[in-house]
């Protein structure tokens, strides 16, 4: 892409409404292919499935951070009309970074012939990510649970990939306990409503969530499903309970007909793999049929901790998280099992342990005996920060370790699980919804030699979520082709 400035409209007002029409008319462009081809479409990262105008055009803005200059729905749209034109298999293409490689070199080829060749392998393929769709189960309906749901859902695509089957619940003392599920995945206090229709169907005991029929099985422990009376077979099952966390226990899911691997959204003990996706999902083995998914901390954590590792060298360091209150702590004082935190969690800051520390370890062993870690839990309901107090073995210095940081959130392979914000304004809020692991913040970062503090927001619901998916592809074998292809 240019690094010449882009010149500013003579009109603001005129040369919006021009691109707002552009951006009204992508919309049904990117439906027809997500729905019709399972190609998804992004720009620079940030989908355009299932978004509006303004949210597509609030992710040609956000082009700014990453090139350094803009991109104009003027340029985008042409190459999304090229796509269009052409029959393609399954694939997620990058409409934005597509658009900056045609402006940077387009090698005198007008946009049609650009992007013919640029997406020459997937004209007329008939590889699918997966053989036959994938069966899915939630095991537990809770924060993550119904996170998980909402993913799943919005990423159905065509069917031919994960389709959620159903959800395991233990039966609740109301009688219209069904009605209940479904308004709680309706309506959520801290992420909003659901983005699609939700409506019951009380005869087969299902929810209808955009058109896909859920089951709601009910059951008290594993050992009474039998999920093959659902028509369901060969399911991942995402226990989002955490009430088992080693693979003993764990196995009682694979002892259910129906059932073929498990996927645990905690820290998992004893020899069981943790996963943060990005850093070790290369572990993973088609073998694998018990998985750990970490835990959102460890997640927000590893993929900064692995950065600065790689770069400059970790001699020691302490993990400190500032972690929004959890459903495990008392509304109002009560009895705790757990030191501090009977005490009301709205009211208090409340100091805890966090296994965070120990579980980077397992994922980074090179970091065994250099970390530290201790949680605060404080009154507000979702997003968290992870400060990171490190002592390196390279002196550096505030700008060349954030430049450093915002070329690997924005270009490399970790642009999934690190974010980069470089704002003096943003607060927790604005980091709802987050799809990343964390959100790295410039403005905060300390640096003095070889000692740096580093602050990483994280949404420990919703960006978690999104780590767990990632890995139930992996598991499930799902390999979309990537546009345009990386070197």
């Amino acid at each position: 892409m240019s690094d010449e400035k882009r010149p500013k409209p003579d009109d603001y007002f005129s040369d919006w409404k021009k691109r707002e029409a552009l951006a009204e008319s992508m919309i049904p462009m990117v439906g027809k292919l997500y729905r019709e081809s399972n190609v998804a479409c992004y720009i620079y990262g940030r989908s355009m499935v299932n978004q509006s105008p303004i949210q597509i055009m609030k992710a040609h803005r956000f082009v700014r951070q990453v090139e350094k200059n803009e991109l104009s729905e003027f340029e985008s749209h042409p190459v999304l009309e090229a796509i269009c034109k052409l029959d393609l298999g399954p694939a997620h293409i990058d409409v934005g970074r597509m658009t900056a490689g045609y402006m940077a070199d387009n090698q005198g080829l007008s946009v049609d012939d650009y992007v013919k060749n640029q997406l020459a392998d997937l004209e007329g393929s008939q590889s699918k990510p997966l053989p036959e769709p994938q069966d899915v189960v939630l095991y537990g309906f809770g924060r993550i649970g119904r996170l998980m749901a909402r993913l799943l859902v919005e990423k159905t695509g065509g069917g031919d990939v994960l389709r959620l089957r159903a959800i395991v619940v233990r039966k609740g003392k109301s009688k219209n306990d069904l009605v209940k599920r479904a308004s709680l995945l309706r309506r959520d206090s801290v992420h909003g409503t659901f983005n699609g229709t939700i409506r019951v169907d009380e005869e087969n005991n299902s929810i209808v969530c955009n058109g896909n029929e859920v089951k709601i099985i009910y059951a008290n422990s594993p050992e009474e499903v039998d999920y093959t009376a659902h028509g369901i077979n060969n399911a991942i099952i995402v226990d989002n309970t955490g009430v088992w966390r080693d693979k003993e226990t764990l196995g009682q899911h694979l002892q259910c007909n129906g059932a073929s691997k498990v996927l645990l959204t905690a820290p998992g003990k004893g020899d069981m793999i943790n996963i943060v996706y990005g850093i070790n999902n290369d572990l993973i083995t088609p073998q694998d049929n018990i998985v750990s998914a970490a835990s959102c901390t460890t997640n927000a954590i590893v993929p900064v901790l692995k950065v600065m590792m790689d770069k400059y060298g970790i001699r020691s360091g302490h993990v400190e998280t500032v972690h929004a209150y959890t459903n495990d702590q008392n509304l109002i004082d009560n009895y705790h099992k757990g030191d501090r935190r009977g005490r009301s969690a709205p009211l208090n800051m409340v100091i805890t342990e966090t296994g965070a520390a120990k579980a980077a370890v397992k994922v980074l062993p090179e970091l065994d005996g250099k970390l530290t870690g201790n949680a605060i839990r404080v009154p507000t309901p979702n997003v968290s920060m992870a400060i990171l107090n490190l002592e390196l073995d390279k002196s550096t210095n505030v700008e060349e370790l954030n430049e450093h940081m915002r070329q690997v959130a924005l270009h490399s392979n970790l642009r999934k699980q690190i974010d980069f914000t470089n704002s003096p304004e943003v607060v927790s809020c604005d980091f709802v919804g987050s799809r990343t692991a964390c959100i790295y913040d410039a403005q905060a970062t300390l640096v003095n030699g070889n000692h740096c503090v580093l602050y990483c927001w994280y949404d420990n619901e919703f960006g978690y979520s999104c780590q767990v998916h990632r890995i139930l592809e992996q598991m499930a074998g799902v390999d979309y082709k990537i546009y345009p292809q990386q070197n």
